[in-house]
Protein backbone atom coordinates (compact mmCIF):
# COMPACT_ATOMS: atom_id res chain seq x y z
CA UNK A 1 0.00 0.00 0.00
CA UNK A 2 1.50 3.35 -1.00
CA UNK A 3 2.23 6.12 1.42
CA UNK A 4 -0.55 8.70 1.83
CA UNK A 5 1.52 11.56 0.49
CA UNK A 6 2.89 9.64 -2.53
CA UNK A 7 1.70 10.38 -6.03
CA UNK A 8 0.67 7.85 -8.62
CA UNK A 9 4.05 7.90 -10.33
CA UNK A 10 5.81 7.03 -7.13
CA UNK A 11 7.10 10.50 -6.29
CA UNK A 12 6.15 11.92 -2.89
CA UNK A 13 3.77 14.90 -2.91
CA UNK A 14 4.97 18.10 -1.27
CA UNK A 15 3.49 18.60 2.20
CA UNK A 16 0.52 20.96 2.39
CA UNK A 17 1.21 24.22 4.12
CA UNK A 18 -1.05 26.24 6.29
CA UNK A 19 -2.23 29.17 4.17
CA UNK A 20 -3.29 31.37 7.08
CA UNK A 21 0.18 32.87 7.37
CA UNK A 22 0.38 33.60 3.63
CA UNK A 23 -1.08 36.95 2.43
CA UNK A 24 -4.19 36.81 0.29
CA UNK A 25 -2.57 38.02 -2.93
CA UNK A 26 0.06 35.30 -2.64
CA UNK A 27 -2.48 32.69 -1.69
CA UNK A 28 -4.28 33.33 -4.92
CA UNK A 29 -1.23 32.19 -6.91
CA UNK A 30 -0.84 29.02 -4.93
CA UNK A 31 -4.47 28.07 -5.12
CA UNK A 32 -4.28 28.07 -8.92
CA UNK A 33 -7.10 29.40 -10.95
CA UNK A 34 -9.58 29.55 -8.09
CA UNK A 35 -10.31 33.17 -7.15
CA UNK A 36 -11.89 34.53 -4.04
CA UNK A 37 -15.11 36.47 -4.52
CA UNK A 38 -14.55 40.20 -4.61
CA UNK A 39 -14.88 41.91 -1.29
CA UNK A 40 -17.32 44.80 -1.55
CA UNK A 41 -16.03 46.33 1.66
CA UNK A 42 -12.60 46.91 0.22
CA UNK A 43 -11.90 50.33 -1.24
CA UNK A 44 -9.55 50.86 -4.19
CA UNK A 45 -6.21 52.27 -3.31
CA UNK A 46 -5.88 55.98 -3.73
CA UNK A 47 -2.59 57.07 -5.21
CA UNK A 48 -1.20 60.25 -3.71
CA UNK A 49 -1.09 63.14 -6.14
CA UNK A 50 2.40 64.44 -6.90
CA UNK A 51 3.58 67.72 -5.46
CA UNK A 52 4.16 69.08 -8.96
CA UNK A 53 1.13 68.35 -11.13
CA UNK A 54 1.61 67.35 -14.76
CA UNK A 55 1.61 70.39 -17.08
CA UNK A 56 -1.48 70.81 -19.18
CA UNK A 57 -0.98 70.00 -22.87
CA UNK A 58 -1.42 72.81 -25.33
CA UNK A 59 -4.40 71.97 -27.59
CA UNK A 60 -2.57 73.51 -30.56
CA UNK A 61 0.24 70.98 -30.37
CA UNK A 62 -0.32 67.34 -31.13
CA UNK A 63 0.76 64.89 -28.46
CA UNK A 64 4.36 63.86 -28.93
CA UNK A 65 5.16 60.30 -29.87
CA UNK A 66 7.15 58.28 -27.43
CA UNK A 67 10.19 56.90 -29.29
CA UNK A 68 10.24 53.80 -27.13
CA UNK A 69 6.78 52.83 -28.43
CA UNK A 70 7.93 52.79 -32.07
CA UNK A 71 8.83 49.43 -33.59
CA UNK A 72 12.53 48.94 -34.16
CA UNK A 73 13.46 47.91 -37.71
CA UNK A 74 15.42 44.75 -37.80
CA UNK A 75 17.73 43.65 -40.59
CA UNK A 76 17.96 39.95 -41.08
CA UNK A 77 20.54 38.27 -43.26
CA UNK A 78 17.86 37.37 -45.75
CA UNK A 79 16.80 41.02 -46.14
CA UNK A 80 20.40 42.17 -46.47
CA UNK A 81 21.10 39.57 -49.18
CA UNK A 82 17.85 40.44 -50.96
CA UNK A 83 18.67 44.16 -51.00
CA UNK A 84 22.23 43.44 -52.14
CA UNK A 85 20.94 41.16 -54.92
CA UNK A 86 18.44 43.76 -56.12
CA UNK A 87 21.13 46.47 -56.14
CA UNK A 88 23.53 44.19 -58.02
CA UNK A 89 20.87 43.29 -60.60
CA UNK A 90 19.99 46.97 -61.10
CA UNK A 91 23.67 47.86 -61.54
CA UNK A 92 24.13 45.06 -64.09
CA UNK A 93 21.00 46.12 -65.99
CA UNK A 94 22.13 49.77 -66.15
CA UNK A 95 25.65 48.88 -67.27
CA UNK A 96 24.31 46.42 -69.88
CA UNK A 97 21.87 49.03 -71.24
CA UNK A 98 24.68 51.58 -71.46
CA UNK A 99 26.90 49.12 -73.33
CA UNK A 100 24.07 48.26 -75.74
CA UNK A 101 23.56 51.98 -76.44
CA UNK A 102 27.28 52.49 -77.03
CA UNK A 103 27.40 49.46 -79.36
CA UNK A 104 24.45 50.70 -81.44
CA UNK A 105 26.03 54.17 -81.66
CA UNK A 106 29.32 52.61 -82.78
CA UNK A 107 27.49 50.54 -85.43
CA UNK A 108 25.76 53.66 -86.76
CA UNK A 109 29.06 55.54 -86.82
CA UNK A 110 30.76 52.66 -88.70
CA UNK A 111 28.01 52.68 -91.34
CA UNK A 112 28.40 56.45 -91.77
CA UNK A 113 32.17 56.05 -92.16
CA UNK A 114 31.67 53.30 -94.77
CA UNK A 115 29.36 55.56 -96.79
CA UNK A 116 31.81 58.46 -96.48
CA UNK A 117 34.68 56.22 -97.63
CA UNK A 118 32.69 55.08 -100.70
CA UNK A 119 31.93 58.71 -101.61
CA UNK A 120 35.62 59.62 -101.17
CA UNK A 121 36.66 56.71 -103.41
CA UNK A 122 34.34 57.96 -106.18
CA UNK A 123 35.66 61.51 -105.80
CA UNK A 124 39.26 60.27 -105.93
CA UNK A 125 38.51 58.31 -109.10
CA UNK A 126 37.01 61.43 -110.74
CA UNK A 127 39.99 63.56 -109.68
CA UNK A 128 42.44 60.99 -111.04
CA UNK A 129 40.58 61.00 -114.40
CA UNK A 130 40.73 64.83 -114.45
CA UNK A 131 44.41 64.72 -113.65
CA UNK A 132 45.17 62.29 -116.48
CA UNK A 133 43.15 64.47 -118.91
CA UNK A 134 44.88 67.68 -117.76
CA UNK A 135 48.28 66.07 -118.18
CA UNK A 136 47.47 64.98 -121.79
CA UNK A 137 49.55 66.87 -124.41
CA UNK A 138 46.59 67.59 -126.71
CA UNK A 139 44.62 69.17 -123.83
CA UNK A 140 47.60 71.33 -122.91
CA UNK A 141 47.98 72.55 -126.52
CA UNK A 142 44.26 73.29 -126.80
CA UNK A 143 44.21 75.29 -123.55
CA UNK A 144 47.34 77.10 -124.72
CA UNK A 145 45.62 78.12 -127.94
CA UNK A 146 42.78 79.60 -125.90
CA UNK A 147 45.19 82.13 -124.42
CA UNK A 148 47.19 82.70 -127.65
CA UNK A 149 50.02 80.24 -127.02
CA UNK A 150 49.64 78.08 -130.16
CA UNK A 151 52.38 76.88 -132.45
CA UNK A 152 54.34 79.22 -134.74
CA UNK A 153 52.27 78.36 -137.79
CA UNK A 154 48.92 79.22 -136.21
CA UNK A 155 47.32 82.63 -136.42
CA UNK A 156 45.55 83.56 -133.21
CA UNK A 157 42.12 85.15 -133.51
CA UNK A 158 39.14 85.94 -131.32
CA UNK A 159 35.52 86.79 -131.94
CA UNK A 160 33.89 89.84 -130.47
CA UNK A 161 31.31 89.21 -127.78
CA UNK A 162 28.55 91.02 -129.74
CA UNK A 163 29.35 89.40 -133.15
CA UNK A 164 26.24 88.16 -135.10
CA UNK A 165 25.84 84.49 -135.94
CA UNK A 166 27.05 83.34 -139.39
CA UNK A 167 24.72 82.89 -142.30
CA UNK A 168 23.91 79.31 -143.34
CA UNK A 169 25.79 79.69 -146.63
CA UNK A 170 28.79 81.48 -145.16
CA UNK A 171 32.24 80.20 -146.12
CA UNK A 172 33.25 77.35 -143.80
CA UNK A 173 29.68 76.40 -142.93
CA UNK A 174 28.51 72.82 -143.44
CA UNK A 175 26.33 73.74 -146.45
CA UNK A 176 29.18 75.42 -148.37
CA UNK A 177 32.06 73.34 -147.19
CA UNK A 178 34.48 72.33 -149.90
CA UNK A 179 33.86 68.85 -151.19
CA UNK A 180 30.30 68.60 -149.93
CA UNK A 181 27.69 67.36 -152.41
CA UNK A 182 25.13 69.96 -153.48
CA UNK A 183 21.57 68.96 -152.72
CA UNK A 184 19.46 69.17 -155.88
CA UNK A 185 15.80 68.23 -155.65
CA UNK A 186 13.88 66.83 -158.61
CA UNK A 187 10.75 68.74 -159.60
CA UNK A 188 8.56 65.79 -158.67
CA UNK A 189 9.96 65.86 -155.11
CA UNK A 190 9.28 69.56 -154.82
CA UNK A 191 5.66 69.09 -155.97
CA UNK A 192 5.12 66.21 -153.53
CA UNK A 193 6.52 68.32 -150.70
CA UNK A 194 4.22 71.22 -151.53
CA UNK A 195 1.11 69.00 -151.89
CA UNK A 196 1.57 66.58 -148.99
CA UNK A 197 4.02 68.40 -146.78
CA UNK A 198 7.44 67.32 -146.12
Amino acid sequence: MPAPNASREGRPEPPRRDLAAVPAFLRQGEEGTRRAPPDSSRRPLELPSPANPRPQQDPDHAPSIDPSSLPMPSLSRRRVFTVAGVLLAAWLAVSFARQVGEASAATTRAEQLRDANAALREEIALLEADLSRVQDRNYILQQGRAVGLGSRNEIPFALAGDAPSLAPDAPGSAAARLGSASATDRPLDVWLTVLFGG
